[in-house]
């Protein structure tokens, strides 16, 4: 007898997450398997799972005061078949309906694979992916690796405002990578956020792409005077 799992694979911004969950679903559905895929505050907008390659799907969307095992149940008790769920963005989920993903595991033996980051830009663990951590089968670390720009591992992710790392804030802000910082819409009320992933000494230094590039048209001057 095949036992559910609770799956969670995680890396940093960039490393492939949904688009691995999108290829997670496909595999299983194309087997005959009925599924369901859930996200929350993905970057393309709301009820969406979107990949940086390009590929979308529908999803349900999860909200602070979503109930997994409340909409699995009444799923089921309508006729429903539900094999396993995919779960994206899973670090912004609550600690209670990561709870309720391990209860669905167990008692209706449903398998979920969850998709998400485990840190901040603060670098603190996400509420959620904490709790993953502390109750999924199994924790995965893509093996696709992001890079920082200085062409290490990338381990942080890092927010910037209009091009300038912070390192305090809402937790939640929707954004993307990018590989130029916007400039400020002088017209703007809110500054322009993006993210970058680096490694941890250019984390801790703040020295985004942009500001290594910045400090490296600085002249040197010149030996003597």
């Amino acid at each position: 007898m095949t036992v559910a799992e609770l799956t969670f694979w995680t890396g940093t911004m960039d490393a492939g997450k949904s688009t691995l969950a999108l290829q997670t679903n496909h595999n299983h559905a194309s087997r005959g398997r009925v599924g369901l895929i859930f996200t929350s505050h993905d970057r393309a907008g709301e009820a969406v799972v979107s990949s940086r390659l390009g590929l979308t799907h529908d999803a349900l969307e999860v909200t602070d005061d979503f109930s997994f095992w409340r909409f699995v149940v009444d799923r089921l008790t309508q006729g429903g078949r539900i094999d396993y769920l995919v779960c994206d963005e899973a670090q912004f989920y609550t600690p209670t309906q990561v709870d309720d993903l391990a209860k669905i595991t167990d008692e209706l033996q449903i398998d979920v694979f969850c998709f998400g980051i485990l840190t901040d830009f603060r670098t603190s663990l996400f509420p959620g992916s904490a709790r993953l951590v502390e109750l999924a089968d199994r924790t995965e670390v893509l093996q696709v690796e992001a890079l920082c720009w200085c062409g290490r591992r990338a381990t942080h992710n890092a927010r910037t405002e209009n091009g300038v790392m912070v390192t305090e804030g809402d937790v939640v802000v929707v954004g993307d990578v990018e590989e130029e910082p916007v400039p400020l819409d002088a017209a703007a009320a809110e500054p322009v956020v993006a993210y970058e992933v680096l490694c941890r000494q250019h984390h801790r230094r703040r020295m985004t792409a942009a500001r290594a590039r910045a400090v490296s048209l600085v002249s040197e001057p010149l030996p003597f005077g």
